[in-house]
C-alpha cells in the first residue's frame, strides 16, 4: 500500500532513509538475552539525528492515525482486532513524554490509556490480574498500559511484598492471560524503556531544579533508585519468564528520548501493518444512498 509516509525520495522512501534496519527485529528479545548487553545510549537501526528523528516521528504519525482509524472502522464490521502497548521502565525513563509524542496525534475515540498506580485496598483483595482485565482494549482500539500487571512481579519482587512462590505463580498467570487475550484478537507490544542510572540521576536532578517539574518528583524516587541492581535483576527474570511468541518483549534504549519515541512508534506501526488493515466496504447500495441524499438537498429550516 502506498501512503504519505512512504513517498519516494531519490528512489528510496522517507522511512528507508531513516531506518536502515528493522528496528523491531533489532530490539526484540531473543535467545540468550542479557539486559547488561543493552547500551541505553544506543540508537540501533538508524544513523539519523535528533532532528531527523523528529521529522520521521511527524511523518509516521499521519500513517499511524490512518491505520488506527481503519482498525476502529473494521470493528464496526465485527473484527476483534486491537493492539495493547505495555510500557514498563524505571522512574524518569520517559514514559509520559513518549505517550504524548507517539500517541498524542491519534484519534481519542480509538485510544484507551490506563496508568496503573499502587493497588487500592479493594484491588489487593483480589488476584493481581483482577484490576487489569477490565482495561484490555475493546475491539478496534489501541490500548496503552503506563505500567501494568508487570508491577506485580517487579516492585513486589524487589520489595518482597509477596512470597517467592507467589511471584513464580504470577509469571505463569501472566503468560496464560496474555495468551488468552491474543487468541481473542489482541496484538501485544511489550516495551521496556531502558535508561542508565546516570541518565536517571540527571533527569531526577533536573526535576528538583525546575519549579514546574517538582510535582513529578517523589522522595520515593531516590529510595527506589538505590535498589537499581535489584530492579535490573527483576526485569531480567520477568522478561525471561514472559517473553513468548505471542507476546514478545522489546527493550528500547531510552537515554536519547527522541530515539525511544521514534523506535516505539515504528514497532507499533509494524504491528498495525501486520493486521493488513483496510477500509471496510459499504454494507448498502452507495448509488442508491447518493440518490436518496440528493432528494433531500432542498430541505430548509424553518
Amino acid at each position: 500500500m502506498t501512503h504519505a509516509l512512504e513517498q519516494e525520495i531519490g528512489g528510496r522512501t522517507s522511512t528507508d532513509r531513516f531506518w536502515q534496519h528493522d528496528v523491531a527485529d533489532l530490539l526484540r528479545v531473543g535467545p540468550g538475552f542479557d539486559l547488561r548487553d543493552i547500551d541505553p545510549s544506543a540508537t540501533l537501526g538508524t544513523a539519523g539525528t535528533k532532528g531527523e528523528g523528529q521529522s520521521e516521528l511527524d511523518r509516521a504519525t499521519q500513517h499511524m492515525r490512518e491505520l488506527q482509524e481503519q482498525l476502529y472502522a473494521l470493528s464496526w464490521t465485527g473484527s476483534r482486532d486491537r493492539v495493547l502497548v505495555v510500557l514498563q521502565a524505571m522512574d524518569a525513563a520517559g514514559k509520559g513524554g513518549l505517550v504524548n509524542h507517539v500517541f498524542g496525534g491519534l484519534e481519542p475515540y480509538g485510544l484507551e490509556l490506563t496508568a496503573f498506580k499502587a493497588p487500592t485496598a479493594q484491588e489487593r483483595a483480589h488476584d493481581f490480574l483482577w484490576r487489569v482485565e477490565p482495561h484490555v482494549p475493546a475491539p478496534g482500539s489501541i490500548g496503552l498500559f503506563d505500567r501494568s500487571h508487570y508491577e506485580d512481579v517487579l516492585v513486589q519482587r524487589v520489595h518482597q511484598l509477596a512470597p517467592p512462590e507467589e511471584i513464580e505463580r504470577r509469571y505463569g498467570a501472566i503468560n496464560d492471560f496474555e495468551h488468552r487475550i491474543t487468541d481473542d484478537g489482541v496484538r501485544i507490544v511489550k516495551i521496556m524503556l531502558h535508561i542508565s542510572p546516570d541518565e536517571q540521576y540527571r533527569r531526577l536532578a533536573a526535576r528538583l531544579d525546575t519549579p514546574h517539574k517538582l510535582w513529578k518528583y517523589s522522595p520515593s524516587d531516590t529510595s527506589e533508585r538505590s535498589r537499581w541492581s535489584d530492579y535490573m535483576e527483576a526485569f531480567q527474570i520477568a522478561i525471561d519468564r514472559t517473553n513468548t511468541p505471542h507476546a514478545p518483549w522489546h527493550v528500547v534504549p531510552a537515554n536519547e528520548k527522541w530515539y525511544a519515541r521514534v523506535a516505539v512508534q515504528r514497532i507499533v506501526l509494524m504491528e498495525l501493518e501486520k493486521l493488513n488493515l483496510h477500509w471496510p466496504a459499504a454494507e448498502y447500495d452507495v448509488s442508491e444512498e447518493i440518490s436518496r441524499l440528493n432528494a433531500t438537498r432542498e430541505l430548509r429550516w424553518p
